[in-house]
C-alpha cells in the first residue's frame, strides 16, 4: 500500500512538474512531467491491486509456502508439489527426541544428567 501513496505523489510531483515546466517557456520539459504522470498513474493503479488482491506479489517471500501459494508459479504454470517437507525443519531433529539445558541452551542428551555445557543437574 506504500508503493499505491507514493505513486499519488509521484503523479503530484508530474503535474507541479508540467506546470512549472509550461510557465518558463519550456515546452520540450513539459513533457517529461507528463510522462512522470503517465508511469505513476500505472504504478499506482499496481500497486493498488496488488495491495488488495487474496495473492498478492512480495519482493520478499516472508511466508512459507503451505501457507500462501506463490502466485507467480501459479500464473506461469509451474507446479507446486504439495505437503512436502519444510527444508529448514527437514534437517532439525524432532524436539520431542532432543532435549536442551533449560540453564545454557546447549543440546543435552536424553540420558545425561548433567548439561554437558554448564555442567547444572537437568531437570
Amino acid at each position: 500500500m506504500k508503493g499505491f501513496v507514493m505513486s499519488i505523489f509521484m503523479a503530484l510531483f508530474g503535474v507541479l512538474w508540467t506546470i512549472a515546466a509550461l510557465a518558463i517557456g519550456g515546452g520540450f520539459f513539459a513533457l517529461f512531467g507528463v510522462i512522470f504522470i503517465g508511469i505513476a498513474i500505472f504504478e499506482a493503479v499496481y500497486n493498488y491491486k496488488n495491495a488488495t488482491s487474496e495473492n498478492r506479489y512480495s519482493a520478499m517471500d516472508i511466508v512459507d509456502s503451505r501457507e500462501e501459494p506463490d502466485p507467480l508459479n501459479e500464473k506461469y504454470g509451474r507446479k507446486t508439489v504439495q505437503n512436502t517437507p519444510d527444508p529448514v525443519t527437514a534437517s532439525k531433529p524432532d524436539t520431542a527426541e532432543t532435549n536442551y539445558c533449560p540453564y545454557c541452551g546447549k543440546k543435552a542428551e536424553a540420558d545425561h544428567a548433567f548439561c554437558s555445557g554448564c555442567g547444572k543437574k537437568l531437570p
